[in-house]
């Protein structure tokens, strides 16, 4: 070395510069060489010279990572991996106050004593240095370097309050990811940095800190070695670290060596401590803010002068003391601990045999053990190492290959990633090694590019787990104050600056389910402040959507298409409900108003146009006395009562008041006084609602399907539901009332005392067997008595016309219309065996539906000749009967007769509403069947079943006959004459002269 090269010493607290300046001093030199502490430093420092000097000028050589161009002049190295004897104009070595630390002090130490530049050798570091160096090297420069930024302690703070631009310091994986978990939680994710990740991974976790995608750093102590980052603020979560051999406290040099990464530049810094860490004592934050430690005494120190005559050599001259009060004997370290454990091995005593294989032997003891499992394991491997360099020379390529492979897999968690990481770089430092590998360059590039994909795997699982982008996102956007652009779909997806944060149903904000605690607190807050401006443009097309576009459910819900927009509240009419708006809150006072206002609107609209009928009866002023009290009567029960509960008011009735309460549709039928245009579909389905909602129900009742002429009749099912859903029960099912309304006028045209069968007409209105009518009429007061007979082939009907007395009205007074006229003659009973359709007999019903009622039965196809008898198919013959058989005895067939087996009173059958029960007597061939006595139940409740009759209980649709204005006819328990004809009825004049051109 010259005489006139420069030994320097720039020494000094973090952030004052230190390695920068050293880097401008090398790139004046032609060549030159810097040590750095980290593989991740020596990356980031690399990159920078690179940058100012291009790749091909600028070496990297680490334990893991060798980048050698051939004109390289500036190498940037790790201090262990520093190579000697270049020769290098430069030297400089960073971080020289690591020549006290237990481990790795004495490397730090030799290149003290013995690494120097041609012209220039710099040494960095802190101030507390100064002592030792001055001692062991002969003309050093001391240059003193102040802080350019303050550095100030804020004491301890919660993690959920640390400010934004902070690193958290935590001295252990599991620790470093509790931390990371609980940022990503509270304020939308960290970065993870530790000494351990690759520099791929470091490197790709530092650019989501420092491009600011997330604002909170998570570290081991690594940061404090020279890593640059724009950190405000460090806290530590413990002032206890476990340093590989015991668990000690932190000394407040090492405390000053990682805050001091808070504050870059002229920018102030702040540190403390956070979790269960404590407070830093008061003492040591003064020395920590003034720079001011207890000096170095003494620095680690290992023999460099090797001899390699033997293993036991070898060991001796590691041992050696040193003879410098400075300096003091290094802890036993790890490649010595291995030198000892594979001389114990016999094999490997016997190969070590000479100086070539013991420095062999030594070389692949100083193999680094990434993977930390055990010392044993470690020594193993390097066992199996030393063999095949030992016997051949260079590690096979299968084998090398095998471990290659076993370790290149991207599957896996955060953990499984990082032990195949730390195993891959076993194998990428003895690639490295020269002449350890055959074909050096491919398996460099093979270790490299596992290291590279594991690396990439391992960034996109730590940030998977401990960032949610979305929130950190919205985080800094809302503290930067700026406007955040939402956007939703056509799906109702929101996305806030790109990122999936729920869905908007309706004017309610549902953000995703993944989100928790603060983390859901900020996403919502972000979310409905980028929405505000979409829930006012959406409140407008709601408004000025048609009524087509919005429904009400049958639990009183309001709908928009598919999407909740509201529900309907018990107002201070049953006709006038009120609207509820489901709208968050922040939507505003408007948009909140309008879709009130727009869902009144619509319900208003929905109630007068499907209850017109029975708002014109409310508003009619010319009603009067007992026909307004009635009115009211109907309004109340929304256009359907049960005769029974206003007998008394209908006999007051006089014919103008029962005629002006005609004219708005209402029908007085035998059972049940209803207005028919009501009982649709849509009314029914309405009236139910606004009922339930009148009445204080948990649980509405729902309308039965349209169409169906019976439906079940459930036995928990209070009766006035089924009243108001258009059904009378009767028997195990209920019929609709008007179709009920229908089959009572055919019923007045029977003899009801002397008993009748039941006619095709009376089956096809209820839509059911036989077998199922009985017990209809068993409902309704009659008895079934059931008997067997021969059947009679239709060939053999003889057809005659038999005049039927006319039925009895549920009024006074008898109603007929001029259809009635037109089709039947007074006195007599169209033929049944021709009657075309329920229709024809039964005209004096409104049309309530256009679809669902049950056809006609029709009489089978009479046999035109005997002849053919023989060739009828056998499917026509009763079961197990041969042809022959069947014309040797007559077919049987089963009948009912039935006749009224109750008082008027009972004719209403199973009134729930008024308490009671029903009954019924068992059926037998030949006995009553189906007999039932007035049901009567209380508060809505069933009173017990009847007999059930026989044969499965399936309603069938049918379709409405009859034309409009029908009006039902009066009754009595007995025949009347058919002549009888009231004079009062507005059809006298027509009937009087029907009667006489006849």
């Amino acid at each position: 070395m010259p005489q006139r090269a420069r030994i320097a010493a720039v020494l000094g607290p973090t952030n004052t510069g230190k390695t920068h300046y050293a880097i401008e001093r090398m790139l004046g030199h032609r060549t030159g060489m810097i040590g750095l502490p980290l593989r991740l430093l020596a990356r980031e420092v690399y990159d920078k010279i690179v940058a100012a000097r291009g790749p091909g000028v600028v070496a990297l050589v680490t334990g893991e990572e060798r980048i050698v161009p051939p004109r390289a002049a500036y190498w940037v190295c790790t201090v262990e991996a520093m190579p000697e004897g270049m020769g290098t104009d430069f030297v400089g070595i960073d971080e020289i106050q690591l020549c006290a630390d237990p481990e790795r002090g004495h490397v730090f130490t030799d290149r003290l004593l013995r690494m120097r530049g041609l012209h220039e050798t710099l040494f960095m570091g802190a101030d507390t240095m100064r002592g030792p160096i001055s001692q062991l090297v002969k003309g050093v420069e001391f240059i003193r370097r102040e802080r350019m930024s303050q550095l100030s302690y804020l004491g301890s703070k919660k993690i959920s309050r640390m400010p934004a631009r902070s690193a958290i310091v935590g001295f252990s994986v599991d620790n470093v990811y509790a931390i990371a978990e609980l940022i990503r939680r509270t304020k939308g994710g960290a970065a993870v940095v530790m000494g351990a990740l690759s520099p791929r991974t470091r490197n790709a976790q530092v650019d989501l800190y420092q491009n600011g995608e997330v604002d909170y750093l998570v570290a081991t102590d690594a940061i404090g070695m020279g890593l640059n980052l724009d950190i405000d603020h460090v806290a530590f979560s413990s002032l206890t670290k476990f340093d590989g051999r015991r668990m000690r406290e932190l000394q407040p040099n090492e405390l000053a060596q990682i805050a001091g990464r808070a504050g870059r530049g002229m920018k102030p810094g702040t540190f403390g401590t956070t979790g269960d860490a404590g407070q830093i004592p008061d003492d040591w934050v003064e020395a920590i803010t003034s720079h001011s430690f207890t000096p170095i005494r003494k620095l680690g120190w290992r023999n460099s002068d090797l001899r390699f005559g033997s293993i036991d050599a070898l060991v001796q001259s590691l041992e050696m003391s040193p003879d410098n009060e400075w300096l003091m004997k290094a802890r036993e370290a790890d490649d010595l601990q291995v030198l000892k454990s594979l001389s114990r091995e016999a094999e490997v005593f016997a190969r070590a045999s000479n100086p070539a294989s013991v420095q062999l032997l030594w070389d692949v003891c100083r193999v680094p053990d990434f993977r930390g499992i055990s010392h044993a394991e470690h020594a193993g491997l390097l066992q199996v190492i030393f063999q095949h360099l030992h016997e051949r020379g260079s590690i096979p390529a299968d084998f090398f290959a095998r471990q290659v492979k076993r370790i290149d897999r991207t599957d896996g968690d955060i953990d499984a990633l990082s032990k195949r990481l730390a195993y891959i770089r076993t194998w990428t430092y003895v690639a490295q090694r020269k002449g350890w590998v055959d074909d050096e360059m491919h398996w460099r590039d093979a270790t490299r590019a596992v290291e590279d994909a594991l690396s990439d795997a391992l960034h996109e699982r730590l940030t998977q787990r401990f960032v949610d982008r979305r929130t950190s996102v919205l985080l800094r956007r809302l503290k930067q104050k700026e406007a955040l652009l939402a956007d939703v779909n056509d799906k109702g997806e929101v996305t806030v600056e790109g990122e999936f944060v729920g869905r908007l149903e309706g004017f309610r904000f549902r953000q995703d389910q993944g989100a928790t605690g603060q983390e859901a607190k900020t996403l919502k807050q972000a979310s409905l402040q980028a929405l505000a401006p979409h829930f006012h443009l959406r409140a407008d097309r709601f408004y000025n959507a048609p009524d087509t576009e919005i429904d009400f459910t049958e639990q009183g819900g309001l709908m928009w298409g598919d999407q909740a927009v509201g529900r309907l509240a018990k107002g201070d009419d049953a006709l006038k409900p009120r609207i509820v708006a489901f709208v968050d809150d922040t939507a505003g006072a408007d948009v909140v108003q309008k879709v009130e206002r727009r869902l009144q609107h619509f319900i208003d609209r929905k109630i007068a146009a499907l209850f017109e009928p029975l708002l014109n009866l409310r508003d009619d002023e010319a009603l009067t006395g007992l026909a307004r009290g009635f009115a009211f009567r109907m309004v109340e029960s929304m256009g359907i009562v049960p005769r029974a509960q206003v007998a008394d008011e209908v006999k007051q009735l006089d014919q103008d008041s029962r005629g002006a309460l005609r004219k708005h549709g209402i029908r007085f039928g035998q059972y049940t006084i209803f207005m028919p245009l009501l009982l649709k579909p849509a009314p029914t389905r309405l009236r139910l609602v606004l009922w339930s909602l009148f009445n204080d129900l948990d649980h509405f009742p729902e309308a039965p399907p349209p169409g169906l002429v019976t439906v079940p009749n459930i036995r928990d099912v209070p009766m006035q539901h089924y009243t108001l859903a258009g059904y009378r029960p009767s028997g195990e099912r209920a019929i609709r009332i008007d179709m009920l309304e229908r089959l009572a006028d055919l019923l007045r045209a029977q003899d009801s005392r002397g008993g009748f069968e039941a006619n095709p007409d009376m089956l096809s209105i209820t839509g059911m067997t036989l077998e199922q009518f009985s017990d209809l009429m068993g409902g309704l007061g009659y008895k079934a008595e059931k008997a067997e007979r021969s059947k009679v082939r239709a060939a053999d009907t003889v057809v005659t016309t038999s005049a039927t007395p006319e039925g009895e009205s549920g009024e006074d007074i008898p109603v007929f219309d001029a259809a009635q006229i037109e089709e039947t003659s007074p006195g007599a009973a169209p033929d049944m065996a021709q009657t075309p359709a329920a229709a024809d007999v039964v005209a004096g019903t409104e049309s309530i539906d256009d679809a669902g009622y049950a056809p006609i039965n029709e009489d089978p196809e009479p046999v035109k000749d005997d002849d053919n008898i023989a060739e009828t198919p056998e499917e026509e013959l009763l079961p197990g009967t041969a042809p022959d058989e069947a014309l040797s005895g007559p077919e049987i067939e089963v009948f009912y007769t039935f006749t009224w087996g109750g008082n008027r009173g009972a004719r209403g059958g199973n009134r729930r509403e008024q308490g009671g029960a029903r009954s019924g007597a068992p059926r037998g061939k030949g006995k009553p069947q189906g007999e039932r006595q007035a049901g009567e139940r209380q508060g809505g409740e069933r009173g017990d079943r009847g007999a059930q009759g026989k044969g499965p209980r399936k309603g069938k649709g049918g379709k409405p006959q009859g034309g409009p204005g029908n009006k039902s006819k009066t009754y009595e328990s007995g025949p009347r004459k058919a002549d009888r004809i009231d004079p009062d009825n507005p059809f006298a004049a027509a009937l009087m002269g029907f009667k006489n051109k006849s």
